[in-house]
C-alpha cells in the first residue's frame, strides 16, 4: 500500500485511532530538530509550538509595520505643515530639499517647475507618461545634471511628477548613493503623497 493510500484511509476513517488507542502510543516519529524519536502526541505538540512561533513572528512584524507606518504618517504631516508655512515661491523652493533631507533623510533632491524650467520633449513625455512616481537605478534623460558634482555617486532615483489637475507642472527627483534606497519594485504610495503635497503647495504660485 502506498503512503498516499494510508493517508487517504486515515482521513476517510477518523474513528480508526479511537478503535485502536494502543496504536497511538506505539507510533514514534523523528524529532524535527534532532535525531531522536518522539511520540505522535509529542510531535503534534512540537508542530503546534512551531506554528505558534510563526504566528508570533508575523504578529510582531505587523506591529512593527504599524509603528513604522504611524511614524511615516507623522513625518508626512510635518512635511505638509512646513510646506504651507512658506510665504513665497522662492522660500518654498528652498524649503523642499531642506525638508526632504531633515524629515525623511533624503540626501539629494531636485525640483523643476515647467513654467520656470521648460523641459526637453523627451523628459516632458516621460513625466506625462507617469501616473505615479517611478523609481530607477539610473538617471532619466538629462536629470543627472540636476545634481551637479554629486551626480556620479548617485545610484537610485525616485521621479515624482507634479500635477495640477491632469496637467504636469513639474518634476521632483529624489536621489541617493544607496542603490536600495529607491528601486523599481518598491511601493510608491508614500512617494505619491509627497508628490501631491508638493504639487498642492506649488500650484497657487504657478497659477499667478
Amino acid at each position: 500500500m502506498r503512503a498516499d493510500d494510508v493517508a487517504q484511509y486515515l482521513q476517510n476513517n477518523p474513528q480508526f485511532f479511537e478503535e485502536h488507542i494502543e496504536t497511538l502510543t506505539q507510533i514514534t516519529l523523528p524529532h524535527p530538530h534532532g535525531g531522536r524519536t518522539v511520540s505522535l502526541s509529542e510531535r503534534q505538540l512540537l508542530a503546534l509550538r512551531e506554528k505558534n512561533r510563526e504566528l508570533e513572528k508575523k504578529l510582531h512584524e505587523l506591529i512593527e509595520f504599524a509603528k513604522d507606518n504611524d511614524a511615516l504618517q507623522h513625518k508626512v504631516h510635518e512635511f505638509v505643515v512646513a510646506l504651507f508655512a512658506a510665504r513665497d515661491l522662492a522660500t518654498l523652493q528652498e524649503m523642499i530639499p531642506h525638508l526632504l533631507r531633515e524629515i525623511f533623510a533624503v540626501p539629494h533632491s531636485a525640483l523643476r517647475m515647467w513654467q520656470i524650467n521648460p523641459p526637453g520633449a523627451e523628459l516632458l513625455a516621460f513625466a506625462d507618461a507617469q501616473a505615479q512616481p517611478v523609481c530607477l537605478h539610473h538617471a532619466a534623460y538629462d536629470t543627472a545634471g540636476w545634481f551637479g558634482e554629486h551626480a556620479a555617486q548617485l545610484h537610485s532615483f525616485a521621479y515624482l511628477p507634479l500635477h495640477a489637475g491632469s496637467e504636469t507642472i513639474g518634476l521632483l527627483v529624489l536621489a541617493s548613493e544607496d542603490r536600495q534606497r529607491f528601486y523599481p519594485e518598491m511601493g510608491t504610495v508614500f512617494l505619491q503623497r509627497l508628490a501631491e503635497a508638493v504639487s498642492s503647495a506649488l500650484h497657487p504660485y504657478l497659477a499667478q
